[in-house]
């Protein structure tokens, strides 16, 4: 019996304009000042960001609790619309169900008032990852929060 597979679908506001939510994504040192939940960090020395389709987004989250448990990230771009739309693949091993291919889609909408609407996609997860992976996202949208409060 396969095990079945769904997406995780996230809308999130954020209190701070469009251009610079996207900043956060595709600037390098940005996005190893927040990713990752809290308890793991991305040491800006393994980030590299080629924000174009066919480009790329490389980086890996350390556990600061034990530094050798690590979880590399590297995932090619297929769409790119400055300010509007990041969309991309990354191949990953799921332990129940062996290699996969996995989407990402974040969608940046102006909400007026200095505000932005992100609506992120991401999958094929199991029900076991999907929690996981839902929990994980929300700890790290809490630090690009206070990053973006700066």
């Amino acid at each position: 019996m396969t095990e079945q597979t769904s997406d995780l679908v996230i809308t999130r506001m954020f209190d701070a304009p469009r251009e610079l939510v996207w900043k956060a994504f595709t600037d390098a040192d940005q996005l190893a000042a927040w990713f990752g939940p809290v308890g793991w960090s991305v040491p800006r020395d393994t980030v590299s960001v080629d924000t174009r389709p066919g480009g790329h987004q490389r980086f890996t989250m350390v556990n600061d609790a034990d530094p050798n448990e690590t979880s590399p990230v590297s995932a090619t771009f297929t769409e790119v619309v400055e300010h509007e739309l990041l969309a991309g693949e990354e191949e990953w091993q799921d332990p129940d169900l062996g290699p996969m291919t996995m989407h990402m889609r974040l969608e940046f909408h102006d909400e007026g008032g200095g505000k932005t609407r992100l609506v992120l996609r991401q999958g094929p997860y199991t029900p076991q990852i999907l929690d996981l992976a839902r929990q994980g996202w929300g700890s790290s949208f809490t630090k690009l929060d206070a990053l973006l409060a700066r």
